[in-house]
């Protein structure tokens, strides 16, 4: 699997055997990706090549960075992984959930990581004690595929993400159900990401059927 990076032009990074789901920078001139090759790979921009490969055992479906040296992995084996790339090994830590991890994502203050599980629960996790401290669910949100993205609005006070038949649900990270987001004229096609706009309530959310929707004052 190839990974095209503008840096300053463009360039391929090779090294992946299976399709890669996950890639965030680490740092200014770092980048990781993931991996349904079960392994994790540590890439030098400014070389362009591969520095290091990290073992998960299991495919990974999500990422995202804590600093320049730590990130956290989501997998298909049910477990969120904490990596240091200053250590060969992933660090002590790993939580088990109760079915496959689909998408990660990171507070602004870093504090809290929310994961979307194929159980059809999202997980807010605690970073500062790593452990589950609220659960999202309701009778009627079901995740709609492996690779579902979820997402904190920007102020971290809401989350956001799609459901399987073409909803997106709305949570208070306190716990309430604020809002369930449908277009009536839509195909029900499953919502399989959700981006919030950085300066704004406004949402945007892509779906099975090949749609982008923007959702204003969301």
């Amino acid at each position: 699997m190839s990974l095209f990076v503008f840096f300053p032009f463009q360039h391929t990074l090779t090294g992946h055997s299976g399709k890669v789901l996950a890639a965030k920078f680490l740092g200014s001139t770092f980048l990781v990706t993931g991996s349904h090759d079960r392994t994790l790979k540590i890439w030098d921009l400014k070389n362009r090549s591969c520095t290091e490969t990290k073992f998960a055992g299991s495919s990974c479906n999500d990422l995202v960075t804590t600093d320049s040296f730590s990130f956290i992995s989501g997998h298909v084996d049910k477990k969120i992984r904490f990596w240091d790339v200053r250590t060969a090994d992933c660090t002590a830590n790993e939580i088990p959930l109760q079915g496959k991890i689909t998408s990660l994502d990171l507070s602004k203050d870093g504090k809290f990581l929310l994961c979307c599980v194929r159980d059809d629960t999202i997980n807010l996790l605690d970073l500062r004690q790593n452990r589950i401290v609220r659960t999202f669910r309701n009778d009627n949100f079901k995740v709609g595929c492996d690779w579902s993205r979820v997402a904190f609005s920007p102020s971290s006070t809401r989350i956001a993400a799609g459901s399987a038949d073409g909803s997106v649900y709305i949570w208070n990270v306190n716990g309430p159900l604020e809002t369930v987001l449908k277009d009536p004229n839509g195909s029900g096609a499953a919502v399989t990401a959700v981006s919030w706009h950085p300066f704004s309530s406004t949402l945007a959310s892509v779906d099975r059927a090949k749609k982008c929707t923007i959702w204003s004052n969301a």
